[in-house]
């Protein structure tokens, strides 16, 4: 799988709104890419119901949405039926179509000499495209998580983690465990005790030199 701090490889694909470059799609927003082994799975069906009823939260903090399966788009778009119906939440976001399997290859969640398409493949066969991605505007891939077909992802952490992301992006700060929005945080290493001080002329807490505790920055 392509590693944090890689640059996200742009492709072309078709999707469920149409034909897109990936790069071009993302413009200069942030984005979320996530990725099923196969239309029609029960656990997908919950997630992808689960970021539609999320859909807000993420266009409030400038992200945007995309998810993959390996199968046509022609399969997304039955699917999207099931998922309004079960969920209670119509998927509004698009869809990539990876029957090629040519995302999944070029972002290390099949082997890149995986043969064939989607054809024939079985959920099992396709188990590790179960992957998150959040890519900021730089192109840049930030956080990877990748799960098992039996457990659903929690999309609540992953907003947690973006916002997180987009907090530390602009502050030269760290979020601790279990932080959340509004927590205290922690002064990144690359900052010194002397520009500490100019930063934060309240001063901080050190229970150990190295762990420099702030409010969070507004």
């Amino acid at each position: 799988m392509l590693p944090i701090g890689s640059i996200a490889p742009d492709f072309s694909a078709e999707t469920t709104q149409g034909p897109i470059r990936f790069h071009d799609w993302l413009g200069a927003d942030w984005a979320i890419l996530f990725s099923h082994p196969k239309t029609f799975t029960p656990v997908c069906t919950t997630e992808l119901g689960a970021v539609a009823r999320l859909l807000p939260e993420f266009q409030a903090r400038h992200t945007k949405v995309i998810g993959l399966s390996v199968d046509p788009v022609e399969a997304h778009e039955r699917w999207a039926a099931d998922i309004a119906a079960t969920q209670g939440h119509a998927v509004t976001y698009p869809l990539i179509g990876d029957a090629d399997l040519a995302v999944s290859k070029l972002y290390g969640m099949l082997p890149a000499d995986t043969p064939g398409s989607a054809e024939g493949r079985t959920p099992a066969a396709n188990a590790t495209v179960r992957t998150v991605f959040i890519i900021g505007p730089d192109k840049v891939i930030k956080l990877a998580l990748a799960y098992p077909m039996t457990t659903g992802r929690n999309f609540d952490e992953i907003l947690r983690a973006l916002d997180s992301l987009q907090l530390t992006s602009a502050h030269k700060v760290a979020t601790p465990a279990d932080w959340r929005p509004g927590d205290k945080v922690i002064i990144a290493g690359s900052v010194s005790d002397a520009q500490a001080k100019e930063l934060y002329p309240a001063g901080f807490e050190a229970a150990v030199p190295y762990l420099r505790i702030v409010p969070q920055p507004r």
